[in-house]
Parts: structure tokens; sequence; C-alpha cells
């Protein structure tokens, strides 16, 4: 298979409303499709001008959130032969100049409770059982609700584009040796096949930024569908299932409720489902050293109370996106160099040496970074119902300014 980079300006649709069911007309497969759902669209804080919810404007984008969540109705094809499709997600600072975390998301088709209708003022998060989710709602599923399915993960790095020119004031004097010059964006790609049973016919997708900035930033995404060619290569009937969702996309709190006990939700599994595997995207925030962001901590998930996946989610190669952060704070850390002296021969001194925030190790994310999800495989789970348990025992609570959080994320995907 290859790409063609085909548009499908014709199939791009300005809607509102909530998603539904009821969309199951045949739409013809045109061969290897490219849909541009967002292009530079600006995601930022303007509650001055951005209500909670906001019509589609000309381009067909809906605004959310007071500007720091935009969604967009897209119509796919609905497709003969497998088909593989992988999401691109590029960022820019538009004057944001800080790390923030971002979703690339699809609101599962049958919610009638949804980021949309809740920002409407029509629906409400179905209430919670306190003792199993303390305040934290939108979380599991509920009445009528399904938790919102993360396509892509991101991290946006500090000030990407806007602080990149040679001679900005703010940048020009804190980009190391090593670096050729600053990018103007950061972009990444994801193969995102399994979540296509969410996106055929007609979808929401959408973008949340956590930023507080009015510039905040510009987001463009690309769907790219890659059609099999070979005729007998049939299109396999997946089913995705929502699990968990902690990213706080519309009015939610920092989920800190792994400091005190796991999170735990069931699902129903059909007899005959072949190929079962849990996705599960994870990253740890909270700002200040020592807090989850900056330790270490490892995530247990168990289904009916057998472990299934044991990790420290971490990256410690974070100095490798350093060209992306032109905005970074630096500090400079003293350490003894060896170098080669006039004489050619090789000495030894104390220099400083820049040391940027962009370059330390973080829980399953660096600034620019997209964040892959853990694939575990439940092959051979009997039918029926069971337990998802999602612990981080070693997670810590909000105090004050310290505002430690899990932001979590799971789905299930099986053949049927």
């Amino acid at each position: 298979m290859k790409f063609r980079n085909l548009l499908l300006s014709a199939v791009l649709l300005v809607g509102g409303g909530t998603v539904s069911a009821e969309s199951h007309k045949t739409y013809p497969a045109v061969g290897d499709t490219v849909i541009q759902v967002f292009e530079k669209t600006n995601i930022h804080f303007d509650p001055a001008h951005i209500p909670n919810y906001a019509d589609a404007d000309a381009d067909g984008v809906i605004h959310m959130v007071n500007g720091r969540i935009v969604l967009k109705k897209i119509r796919v094809p609905r497709y003969r032969r497998n088909v593989q499709v992988s999401v691109r997600v590029t960022v820019a600072s538009n004057g944001d100049r800080w790390d923030k975390s971002g979703s690339c998301f699809v609101i599962p088709r049958g919610s009638a409770v949804n980021l949309m209708s809740i920002a409407k003022g029509e629906r409400s998060f179905p209430a919670v059982d306190a003792a199993k989710y303390e305040n934290f709602v939108g979380v599991v599923a509920g009445k009528d609700y399904l938790p919102t399915v993360e396509l892509m993960r991101f991290m946006t790095p500090f000030g990407v584009g806007h602080f990149s020119a040679p001679d900005d004031t703010l940048t020009r004097h804190r980009r190391p040796v090593y670096v050729p010059k600053w990018e103007q964006c950061v972009e990444w790609e994801q193969d995102i096949t399994d979540l296509y049973p969410l996106l055929e016919d007609e979808a929401y997708v959408g973008v949340f930024i956590d930023t507080w900035t009015e510039g905040g930033y510009l987001a463009s995404v690309k769907l790219v569908f890659d059609e099999s060619d070979l005729t007998c290569d049939g299109l396999v009937n997946r089913h995705v299932e929502p699990l968990v969702n902690t990213v706080y996309y519309i009015g939610q709190g920092y989920p800190d409720l792994f400091a005190r006990q796991p999170l735990v939700t069931d699902f129903t599994l059909p007899a005959g489902a072949r190929n079962v595997r849990l996705k599960y995207i994870v990253t740890g925030h909270g700002g200040h050293s020592g807090g989850d962001e900056f330790t270490p901590n490892v995530n247990i998930l168990r289904v009916d109370g057998r472990e299934v996946l044991n990790f420290t989610p971490w990256r410690d190669d974070c100095a490798s996106f350093r060209r992306f952060n032109p905005g970074t704070g630096v500090w400079l850390i003293k350490r003894i160099a060896s170098y080669i002296g006039e004489d050619g021969n090789y000495t030894e001194k104390e220099i400083e040496e820049p040391l940027g925030s962009s370059d330390l190790s973080r829980s399953n994310w660096c600034p620019g970074s997209d964040v892959w999800p853990e694939v575990v495989s439940l092959e051979g789970m009997a039918g029926g119902r069971h337990t998802l348990s999602i612990d981080i025992p070693h997670a810590q609570p909000v105090v004050a300014e310290k505002q430690n959080h899990w932001l979590v994320s799971a789905y299930l995907v099986w053949d049927e």
C-alpha cells in the first residue's frame, strides 16, 4: 500500500449537535484519501470572545471551552478492503511559551452525553459512585455516556515557532551550539488503524490543548486512509470499546485519584471476540521538583485481578527535543569537562553548561513528544463481564500549587 495524498475536499461537512448512531449509509470508497481536519487552527483561551460553545465557523470548526477545544464533523468513506489509517498532528506556538498537554480525539458514536452536548449545556456527565471515583466525573462510562477516545496524546514544546526567529529577544542567546536552528513547528504521526470503526462514515474529531493564554497554539490535523490494493484483502470488522479517560477536557479537576486508590471499571466482552487487546495511554504531571511529572512511578494494570501490565512510564531522552524548545527555561550547571586543548592533547577544567527544562526526564513524555499507547494482548479471554483496574501506587495528591495528576486513557479493540 502507498499514500497518494488525495484531498477529499468534497466530504468535509459542517455540523453541530450530538453524535448519533443513525448514520450508516454506505459512502463509496474512493481509493486512498487524505482529510485535512484542521489547518493552523488557533487553540487558545479567550473567554471574552469565545463562550463555552460556539457554532461552526466558515471552516466548519466548532470552538468550545473558551477556545481550548476545537471540533469538526467529518465524513469518511466506507472501504470494502482493509484500510490503514494514520493521524498527523502539527503544532506551533502562537504566543504560549510553555509546555502543555494536548489530546487529539474522536467522540464515540452513540454517546449522547459527550463533550459537545455538555459544552452546549444540554447534558451533564452522569453521576458517579463517590466511593469509587470521588468527584471525578466523565472518567468512566455511565448512562448514555462513553469516555472520549484519544487518537493521539501529545505535549507541546516550549514556544516552537513563535519564539524561533534567530533574533528573538527571548531566545537568541538560549540556543545550544549543537542545535543549528530552532524549528518552526513539531509534527507527529501515529498509526490508528484500530480506531477506524470510530471514524467510519461520520465522526467528530477534535483537539484539546491545556493552554490558558490568549495566543495559544496553531494546530493542524490530517487523517490518512490507505486502502489495500489487494481485492482479496477484505475489511476486518473491528469493535472499539472506550473504557477510561481522565483528561480534563471540560471543567473536570486534576485527576489525582490514583494517590488514594486504583481506578476500577467494568466491561463486557461478547462471546466470540477475537484478537482482543487493551490499549493504554499514560502521562504523569505536576510541574514541580519531586512531583509525579519528575518521579518514576510504576503503573500496574489488572484484569479480573490478574496482572496484565506492570511498567514504569518514563522518558530520559528529552534532550533530543531541544531544537523544538526555544522558550525553555535554562540553568547553568557546573561540571568537569574533558576537551582538546591548544596543544592538541586532552585536558580538563570546570565549565558551566546550559541545562534546559525541556531536557529533563519525565513521566512518559518530553516537551515536544507524542505518546504512544501501551498494547496488551488479552487473547483467550472468555466472553462476559470483566473488571479493569489501573493502579499507580506511589502517585501523589494535589496539594496547593503542587498539581500532581495522571492523565490516562484506555480502550479495548477486538475483531468481530
